[in-house]
């Protein structure tokens, strides 16, 4: 999980850089958005422990969100230029590794 903390404070530092910000000033910013990650761990856990029976109904929430974002996002940008057919692979690949992984797993 620590591993993605790196892509993400870039993808914060960097916009920032480009609008104009210093290096200082670009780095406080993501390093402050990374903040909120620890406080909303616990709220999780509480939440978790003590809401027990809201679990299935935020994951059921979560998974649908991101079908959405999928449908209505990246599947439309994926088709757009030269290599429509090898996002379509790669989308149908990945939805067969999850079936897969999702057997094998149970």
């Amino acid at each position: 999980i620590g591993l993605q903390n790196l892509p993400e404070g870039l993808a914060v530092a960097m916009p920032l850089r480009k609008e104009g910000l210093s290096r200082g000033h670009a780095f406080f910013y993501a390093q402050a958005s990374g903040l909120v990650e620890p406080m909303a761990g616990v709220l999780g856990a509480w939440l978790v422990i003590n809401l027990a029976w809201l679990v299935p109904w935020a994951m059921a929430f979560a998974a649908g969100a991101m079908v959405y974002v999928v449908v209505e996002e990246l599947i439309p940008e994926s088709q757009r230029g030269r290599h429509n057919d090898l996002a379509t692979v790669g989308c149908m690949a990945g939805f067969v590794l999850m079936m897969a992984l999702d057997t094998a797993l149970g």
